[in-house]
C-alpha cells in the first residue's frame, strides 16, 4: 500500500508526540466527531491543502506528516464522499506516532 499523507499543524503534531497518537480527522475535527482520519495520496495533496488550507494565515505553521500505512494497525479504506466521486484514504483510527515516517515542512498551498 503507497504511503498516505495527512496536512496539519506544527502545535497538532507536536502534541501528538507527546501523548503516542496523533487524533485529529481534518482541520478542526477530531477522529472522535469524525469517525475517521481524512487523508490523501502524494497526487491529492495540493488540492486538498487549498481546500482545507488555501485562507490559513500560518502556512509556515503546516506540515505533511507521511504516514506508513503497515505501521497504523488500524483499517484504512479508500472512499468517495459521493458516488462515483474521487476516492481518498481513511484512516480508521489513531495514527501512533511511530506511524509517521516522515514529517514535511509547509503545505503545497
Amino acid at each position: 500500500m503507497p504511503e498516505l499523507l495527512h496536512i496539519t499543524e506544527r502545535s497538532l503534531w507536536d502534541a501528538a508526540r507527546a501523548t503516542g497518537t496523533y487524533e485529529m480527522s481534518t482541520r478542526g475535527r477530531t477522529l472522535q466527531e469524525e469517525g475517521f482520519i481524512h487523508c490523501s495520496t502524494r497526487a491529492q495533496l495540493p488540492r486538498v491543502a487549498a481546500f482545507l488550507y488555501g485562507s490559513y494565515s500560518g502556512p509556515d505553521d503546516l506540515v505533511v506528516l507521511v504516514i506508513d500505512p503497515e505501521r497504523l494497525g488500524v483499517p484504512v479504506r479508500y472512499e468517495a464522499s459521493e458516488a462515483g466521486g474521487e476516492e481518498f484514504p481513511h484512516v480508521y483510527g489513531a495514527i501512533p506516532v511511530a506511524a509517521v515516517t516522515a514529517v514535511e515542512p509547509g503545505a503545497p498551498l
